[in-house]
Formats: C-alpha cells, sequence, structure tokens
C-alpha cells in the first residue's frame, strides 16, 4: 500500500486526493527497484540473479545486525509505518504537499541550477549517481579527470583507481560542516568555494600536492605513515585556516585523519603499503566477488570493508550493543523498547557515512576497472540535512508545537554562548535528540516513495527508471541551496563535535 492508502486519514478531502495518487507508488518501505543508471555504472537488472548474504540474525547477534546493510531501511520501516499511521511524536505530516514535494524535484532534475537551461532532460540515463566525484567537478572542471590525464600511462588503470580511493576516502572524511564563515580559494582557478563542494576542491589539491603521502616521490597517494605525520597546523594550512576564515571541527577533522592511519594497519583490508585504495585488491580477490565477462562485487562486501575497516576511526562513545560501538546509530522512543522488547530493538541505525563511502567509491571502481555492483538496492537515500530537509522546506512535514517550542529555546540558550555566531532562527537540536532521529527515519523512507512520484512525473518506466542514486544526485540532494538556506525550518547539530565527526551534516 502506499503512504496515504490508510483508513481513517484525517487529511482534507483534498488531500485524500492526493492520496489516492500517490498510493500508486506501492513502494514505502521497500527497496526502490533497479535501474540502468549511469551507462550501466553499478548495477543492472542482470544482477538480480546474483546471491546475495542474509543479514545477520538480530536474535543471535544484534550488533551485527544494527551494523549491516540490511538493518537501515528495515529498522527505519518501523518509523514510517507510524507516520502512515498519522502516529508520529515530533512531526505532523501535511499529504497535500506531496505531489508538490515531487514535482518541486523533478522541476530541478529538469532545470541545470547555475545556468538555467534545460539540463538532463530528455537523457535521463546520464544523471551520474550521487558520490563524491562530482563534487570535486564542481563550477564545470573536470578536477577528476584532470588529474588522471596528470598521470604518465606506465601508470596501469588499477593502480589509478587505488589513488583514486585513497583520494576519495580522505576526502569524504573531512566532508563534515564547515561552518557559514569558512571559504576556500582554489590555488588552480582562483575561485571560492564553500562547504561540501569547498572542502572537495580543498581535499583534491592537498592530495596532488602530497599531504597524506609519506612518500617524496608519489605525492598522489594516502598512507598510515603520512596521516600520522599530518599535524593540526598543516592541516589549517592546507585548508586555509586562520582567525578569519574559521572552520568548524579542525581538531575533529586532525583526529579521524590520525584514526584512519592506524585503521590502514590492517594489512589483510588495505594492504602492507596501508592504503585505502588497497581496498581494491581485497575486493576483486573476496570469494563473494564474480569474475566473468566483468568483475561483479557485492555490496555487502564492499559495506563490510567500510563498516569495519574504519570502525577504529570512531569514538566508542557511540550507541553500543553488548559493549561494541554501533556508528551513526541511536534510540528512538518511538521504537520498541524493554521490557517489551530487547535493547536492541530500541536502535535505528543510519549509517550515513557508510552510504556515502559506498556511492562515492564505487564510482571510480566501475569507471576505472568496470566492476559492477550486486545489491545496490540495499543502500538507502542518504538521511542528512539536505536530503531530509526538502520535505520540510515544501512543508511536507511540520516540527509539532511542543518541539518548536523546546527547539526555539535551545536556539536561544546555545546563541547566548560565548563565540557563537549569529544566524537564523531555528530550532536547533542534538544529533541524538529523538526529533532528529525520528526525522531522519521518515527521510529514508519518504525518498523511496519519492523516487517512484518523480519517475512517474518524468514519465519512466521499466529500465529507464531513475535509480535512488540519480534522484539524490540530480534532485533532492541538489536542490536549490538558496531556497535551502531561506526556508530551513529545522537545524541539528552534527558535524564534528568534541572532537570527533557525528555526521557529515554538508554532504
Amino acid at each position: 500500500m502506499g503512504f496515504f492508502s490508510r483508513k481513517g486519514n484525517k487529511a482534507s478531502s483534498d488531500a485524500d486526493s492526493v492520496a489516492s495518487k500517490f498510493s500508486r507508488t506501492n513502494s514505502s518501505l521497500k527497496s526502490p527497484p533497479l535501474s540502468k543508471t549511469t551507462n550501466g555504472l553499478f548495477n543492472s537488472p542482470s544482477m538480480t540473479s546474483i546471491s546475495l548474504p542474509s543479514a545477520p540474525d538480530p536474535n543471535l547477534d544484534p550488533a551485527a545486525y544494527l551494523r549491516s546493510v540490511y538493518a537501515v531501511r528495515e529498522r527505519s520501516k518501523l518509523i514510517y509505518a507510524q507516520a502512515q499511521k498519522d502516529q508520529l511524536k515530533h512531526f505532523e505530516v501535511d499529504p497535500s504537499k506531496w505531489e508538490e514535494t515531487a514535482a518541486y524535484v523533478v522541476s530541478i532534475i529538469k532545470v541545470r541550477e547555475c545556468e538555467n537551461v534545460r539540463d538532463f532532460a530528455p537523457d535521463f540515463h546520464s544523471i551520474p549517481p550521487h558520490g563524491r566525484w562530482q563534487h570535486f567537478d564542481v563550477g564545470g572542471r573536470p578536477r577528476v579527470q584532470q588529474l588522471l590525464t596528470s598521470w604518465p600511462s606506465t601508470v596501469d588503470a588499477q593502480e589509478r583507481t587505488r589513488r583514486l580511493l585513497d583520494l576519495f576516502l580522505v576526502s569524504v572524511l573531512l566532508d563534515a560542516g564547515a561552518g557559514t564563515r569558512w571559504v576556500y580559494e582554489s590555488k588552480e582557478s582562483k575561485k571560492f568555494y564553500r562547504r561540501s563542494e569547498g572542502l572537495a576542491v580543498a581535499s583534491l589539491e592537498m592530495f596532488k600536492a602530497g599531504y597524506f603521502s609519506s612518500n617524496p616521490e608519489q605525492p598522489h597517494q594516502v598512507d598510515a605513515d603520512g596521516l600520522k605525520k599530518l599535524s593540526l597546523q598543516k592541516l589549517a594550512t592546507g585548508l586555509q585556516v586562520t582567525g578569519e576564515n574559521p572552520i568548524l571541527g579542525l581538531e575533529g577533522r586532525a583526529g579521524v585523519l590520525s584514526r584512519l592511519g592506524d585503521a590502514l594497519q590492517s594489512k589483510h583490508l588495505f594492504g602492507t603499503t596501508a592504503r585505502p585504495g588497497n581496498m581494491i585488491d581485497y575486493l576483486l580477490s573476496h570469494p563473494s566477488t564474480q569474475a566473468s565477462s566483468v568483475p561483479v562485487v557485492t555490496i555487502p562486501t564492499l559495506w563490510e570493508v567500510i563498516m569495519d575497516g574504519l570502525a577504529g576511526i570512531w569514538p566508542a562513545t557511540r550507541t553500543q550493543i553488548a559493549g561494541i560501538s554501533i556508528g551513526d546509530a541511536w534510540p528512538c522512543s518511538s521504537m520498541p523498547s524493554p521490557p517489551q522488547a530487547q535493547p536492541w530493538e530500541s536502535v535505528v541505525p543510519f549509517h550515513k557515512l557508510t552510504q556515502w563511502l559506498c556511492y562515492s567509491l564505487m564510482a571510480p571502481m566501475s569507471k576505472l576497472l568496470n566492476i559492477r555492483f550486486a545489491g545496490v538496492e540495499l543502500l538507502t537515500g542518504l538521511p542528512e540535512y539536505r536530503n531530509g530537509g526538502l520535505f520540510i522546506d515544501t512543508g511536507f512535514l511540520t516540527l509539532k508545537e511542543s518541539d518548536l517550542k523546546r527547539g526555539l529555546q535551545a536556539y536561544k540558550d546555545n546563541a547566548m554562548a560565548t563565540g557563537q555566531p549569529n544566524m537564523e532562527v531555528v530550532p536547533l537540536f542534538s544529533a541524538d535528540d529523538d526529533v532528529v532521529v525520528e526525522w531522519r527515519a521518515l527521510t529514508i523512507g519518504l525518498l523511496d516513495d519519492l523516487l517512484v512520484e518523480v519517475n512517474r512525473m518524468l514519465g519512466l518506466q521499466g529500465p529507464d527508471v531513475l535509480s535512488l542514486a540519480q534522484m539524490l544526485e540530480a534532485g533532492s540532494w541538489k536542490r536549490r541551496k538558496a531556497k535551502s538556506l531561506r526556508h530551513r525550518l529545522l537545524r541539528f547539530s552534527l558535524g564534528y563535535k568534541d572532537g570527533h565527526s557525528d555526521d557529515n551534516s554538508e554532504a
């Protein structure tokens, strides 16, 4: 059944009409369908026959289950189901805004934001999947391709892939909220960039200058020794941080990179040279990888490399089950809880950074080595502020009055703290607040349903439908930032806090 097909809907008759249209999507609580995506990148319908490993049994190993890719959509379904029953604790839903929300995303997909001309239509299949690659190419400059061209022909495709994986992983880890005052001036173009795109350009230029390498003869790599030698001052220099150009969480970023240096000592994942890019050798030799005309890597295998291989870079203060840190996973009062349920059942996992890394790292492997990935449909839309903010900006979700008052009071208290910048008056919540957890869980289900509605409005069917990653890239994530900044009704304090990253809030 669709989102608004329930009986006893309290919405108006107009909303019921919308509900009738929306119920045709028949997609909520399901992973999105496969599509051919960009020139066949990532996935294809023929891969549905490839068997994937089963999800860990939560009754036997709840920590392993909550850390798995399977748990993200499965657990968020419980809160999404409450929205379908109009039983959310923190948000009101306005069904009459659904088609407006979908139409807004469609308009963004059809129109290039910066040039106001038709962009992908009618060749929607050319939309690249969401990933870090496009951030490097901000402003229309093909920086990644220029980097590849700069390397001599003696560097083979597998080493080229290793180098890009080195770059992409470090860049994603640096990609947390930079704040409103930080700006980066490209040394090459002399143009200024902010936020996620600014961090992408900064990390690329630092990579080219050898900031992350211990080998002076090969600056274009990331290795454990190079990361361990990267001082706070050197990182600040690379990011152009000064008193007049501050960035949020500089110490936290330095700490994450230092701990990444420790994590790269895992030789079976990252090789004897301790480089992120060596994961390609592990993936290609993994028993689950199928090598026919093209190599096929399963998403659970890639997920395992990222989740387990990088586990040491995050603090142990995260949510734990049986003493095991779960990562980006948070208790929510809307979930089953003891004594009626087991402790693990109250937790909603998101693993946004792991998913962001999966989306980002797949691109170099696909483009340079023609690797395909089975199980991409297990990944969800990223539950972060740009995607989740879409449904608030359009009025589809509205914060309930009691939470609005609480969030505004938190903003006032925060604004009076020393050193806090002036900003728009918005409700403020911490990353572990029940409001934020409910919002992020809703975002996952709403993006799944939004994808079906967007494809319907675009008239795309069968293998021509957009994938979830394509809609994120061209629509929900890349919506006009001006609208996002003007009409933000909810803000949550993610990003680097207390020396670590709770979430890439700018990603």
